[in-house]
């Protein structure tokens, strides 16, 4: 099982760090996804129907077969990152993402104060999963490398107007990598699912050119399971990358046979 610690440095490194996503709110279902061999898989809070009850289930599935487990956030408010953390997500993929300051605050309630590398920290401190109900509080509280410390933090860019606020949004010291939501991108520029429309592809091209100005690891959400389209963006130099998702899967592989 990879570390959280070890996906940051991939992702400093522009090496290709391949997930996937959940919606289905069910651990036999993540951990058939956790035995393909995907490094990591988000559970999707925002569209997803899961519960906060729901978490530690679904991240014991993904751990048994060394996935980790990430959350995409329903929001970015203090309170929906809190569950997340404190049930045992390894990172956290925050939705839409249109300014410094959303960004700011998210990354801050996911950090401990006082950490070497960001000291700005404002999570709170207490027994929870994520540290064995304290019999590892130590080691998950330890500045230079504790688990609460190397939290993957991923800022999805999903509308036209992220693309304004680059220069701030990429300029966080502690971002690790920003994943394009193409659907919502799309929509927000009236072109909904239109991936091919010139318009949208220059967009992409302006979000590329911005990160590898600030040097973030570009991410992409393959939504459609497209290994072709997959290969292009590893080409490209994308590093963090979402695969389809279990609802997809289904549908893909699942569909019965014409009789």
């Amino acid at each position: 099982m990879s570390t959280n610690r070890e996906v940051r440095q991939k992702l400093r490194v522009g090496k290709a760090c391949l997930g996937t996503w959940l919606q289905i709110p069910s651990p036999e279902t993540a951990e058939i996804i956790a035995r393909m061999g995907y490094e990591w898989a988000a559970v999707d809070a925002e569209h997803g129907a899961f519960t906060r009850a729901a978490l530690p289930d679904m991240f014991r599935a993904l751990e048994r077969w060394g996935t980790l487990p990430f959350v995409r956030t329903a929001g970015a408010k203090p309170e929906l990152i809190k569950y997340a953390l404190d049930s045992g997500a390894a990172g956290l993929i925050f939705p839409m993402i249109e300014s410094r300051a959303q960004l700011d605050e998210a990354i801050s309630f996911s950090l401990y104060p006082g950490g070497e590398e960001f000291p700005g920290g404002r999570r709170g401190v207490g027994f929870c999963r994520a540290n064995a109900y304290g019999l590892d509080f130590d080691a998950h509280m330890e500045p230079r490398s504790g688990f609460g410390r190397e939290t993957v933090l991923v800022a999805q860019i999903e509308h036209i107007n992220a693309v304004t606020k680059l220069d701030e949004i990429f300029s966080h010291p502690r971002l690790d990598a920003y994943m394009v939501g193409p659907y919502d991108l799309s929509a927000s520029m009236g072109l909904t699912a239109c991936f091919d429309d010139p318009e949208f592809k220059k967009t992409l091209e302006r979000i590329e050119a911005k990160a590898v100005q600030y040097g973030i690891s570009r991410g992409y959400h393959v939504v459609r399971p497209d290994e072709a389209l997959l290969r292009e963006k590893i080409r490209a130099g994308y590093s963090f990358l979402a695969y389809g998702m279990d609802s997809l899967f289904i549908q893909t592989g699942g569909k019965p046979p014409a009789l």
